[in-house]
């Protein structure tokens, strides 16, 4: 190319070049001198010619390092071993409820036979990833021949469970599908979105509430969560009691997963323990029997409404009239039919069996009392009525009730208990310690000095002050006089009339003060909230009323029937 030069003649710094002759000129045609036009064109090749050529090294750029912990595991060994980790966990808790509640080594066997049904009902059963390291290791070391038999009998094994459960976990693959398991997620840690880790975390209290029915323990699940906010039962922050080389191989999210920081709600533990139910059910022909309902009852009015036997009686007999289900789940009573006019007739009958009984003696208060702020006063000596005690009375002794659930011994240092320590006295603060040194600082194995001194060495602990006395919530309702008869005063209303409904989804109305107290120990006692409750009382109040009015139709059917029979005679 010319240089960017001014032509000597006129000044231009415009030049081109002339293809045919090869000259430079600027822009005005002058043309430049001395200027040489070389051409690198070869016509005719000889025997050799350089050519470039890049020539690469053999050197190869070493691959990136990872930064993870080959201790993790990961995929589906991370699985299984989660799984291996539940599986301990479960063994514990087992052994715990057995020292606790005193159960037959029965119990053990149960919960051991239920857990495999489990694992076989999962949507993606564990898979059997010890056969799967020893076989990827057998392919990477083709001279390791010192686990051919062992994988040689893992096939067979194989191949025998294929033969004899391929189609019972076929089948439950396909029925494992389930909405209602996108409205457990709660605050417990989850470590995917598949349907069986939903459910992990609550796993072995699902079964040890299952194998409490199958051995008919009349337990509840709020016994449940209150051993495991007192720390007798292993469950929340349980990593620490796991052996080091388990917990070696745990990520951050199986890790969270194991130490829930809050205890599982009543209605969550039911969910999953009724679907289990319902699954064995249909699965194997597993059938899980009905509640031990007459000592569970019994609690219901003895601890919960501290009532009477005449109570336990009539809740007992309006129970069988409002047909309240007694299994885990509906579907295995097979004496629950819908109506046909009333899709929704059945809509709480999927609720905790002591939900239900609970329900059901409030609905008796209510008759027998109103609780309404109307007295109301039975007329005749052999109404049952009589038999309660007086209102003022047993309200009063209530709310003495909900006052001492927060004193209970049992419960002080509870989750849902608000307690400051500045309020606590010096015996109440000492409780506190210990508990804290229990739940906190005990080793995890075998029994440390300070415990071996504490136990058979114990120092007087005299002069620290006395321990406060164990508060029992039911024992105060007692000594209360009976209700009046009521002679001659036809103002006053009887119980069962007048009965009034209240809309549990009408969030602008009030309930009346007495109503109100009982609905909210009640709730508290179970373990749910106040609205929901409400919701079941008002869902059997109104099945009670259309009982009611169908027996009221039947036997105005039957006079008439008669009736007409007498007229016909007459007519004869």
């Amino acid at each position: 190319m010319a240089p960017r030069r001014k032509c000597p003649v006129c000044g231009s710094k415009q030049w081109h070049k002339d293809s045919s002759s090869g000259l430079v000129a600027c822009s005005e045609g002058h043309v430049i001198q001395n200027f040489r036009n070389e051409s690198g064109e070869t016509q005719e090749l000889g025997n050799y010619t350089m050519r470039k050529r890049t020539l690469k090294s053999g050197h190869k750029k070493g691959a990136r390092q990872s930064r993870a912990d080959p201790k993790l595991y990961h995929g589906e060994r991370a699985r299984f071993h989660y799984y291996q980790c539940l599986q301990l966990v479960l063994r514990k808790q087992i052994a715990a409820l057995i020292a606790l509640w005193d159960l037959p080594p029965e119990f053990e066997t149960v919960c051991r036979d239920t857990w495999a049904l489990h694992l076989t009902l999962l949507p993606r059963p564990p898979p059997a990833e010890p056969y799967h390291h020893l076989r990827e290791q057998k392919g990477n070391n083709p001279d390791a021949g010192d686990t051919k038999p062992l994988l040689d009998n893992l096939d067979e094994s194989k191949s025998d469970d294929d033969d004899g459960d391929g189609p019972q976990s076929s089948s439950s693959s396909s029925e494992e599908e389930d909405p209602e398991l996108a409205e457990l997620l709660r605050e417990n840690s989850e470590i995917s979105s598949s349907d069986e880790d939903k459910e992990k975390d609550n796993t072995s209290q699902k079964h040890g509430w299952s194998q409490c029915w199958t051995i008919r323990l009349p337990v509840m699940y709020k016994d449940f969560i209150n051993v495991i906010e007192s720390y007798e039962l292993p469950y929340l922050d349980f990593l620490r009691l796991l052996p080091s080389d388990m917990t070696c191989h745990l990520t951050k999210h199986a890790a969270s997963a194991l130490s829930p920081h809050f205890p599982p709600s009543t209605l969550y533990i039911h969910r999953l323990a009724s679907r289990l139910a319902k699954l064995m059910y249909a699965n194997y022909g597993v059938f899980t029997p009905e509640l031990n309902a007459s000592p569970v009852l019994w609690r219901v009015v003895q601890q919960c409404l501290g009532g009477t036997p005449t109570l336990y009686r009539l809740a007992k007999r309006l129970g069988r009239i409002l047909s309240l289900p007694l299994t885990l789940h509906h579907s295995l009573s097979p004496t629950l039919r819908c109506a046909l006019g009333d899709p929704e007739m059945q809509l709480y009958d999927n609720v905790p069996p002591e939900l239900a009984l609970v329900a059901t003696a409030i609905v008796v208060l209510k008759l027998v009392y109103g609780l309404d702020g109307k007295p109301r006063l039975p007329r005749d000596v052999e109404d049952p009525a009589s038999a309660f005690p007086d209102v003022h009375g047993y309200l009063s002794a209530f709310r003495g009730m909900s006052e001492a659930d927060t004193r209970h011994n049992e419960k002080r240092f509870s989750s849902r208990v608000p307690m400051s320590t500045g309020d606590m006295d010096l015996a109440t603060i000492d409780e506190f310690l210990n508990f804290c040194e229990r739940v906190l600082v005990q080793p995890p194995r075998g029994e440390s000095d300070q415990q071996i001194l504490d136990n058979y060495f114990p120092l007087s602990t005299e002069s620290g002050g006395a321990r406060l006395e164990v508060i029992v919530p039911h024992s105060i309702v007692k000594g209360l006089s009976a209700t009046k008869i009521n002679v001659g005063e036809t103002t006053v209303l009887q119980p069962g009339e007048s009965y009034t409904i209240y809309h549990s989804r009408d969030v602008l109305g009030n309930l009346p003060e007495e109503q109100a107290l009982i609905i909210t120990r009640s709730a508290k006692w179970v373990g749910v909230g106040d609205d929901y409750l409400c919701g079941v009382v008002e869902r059997f109040e109104r099945r009670l009323r259309r009982w009611y009015y169908r027996e009221r139709r039947r036997e105005k059917e039957e006079q008439d029937s008669e009736g007409e029979g007498l007229f016909d005679g007459t007519d004869d």
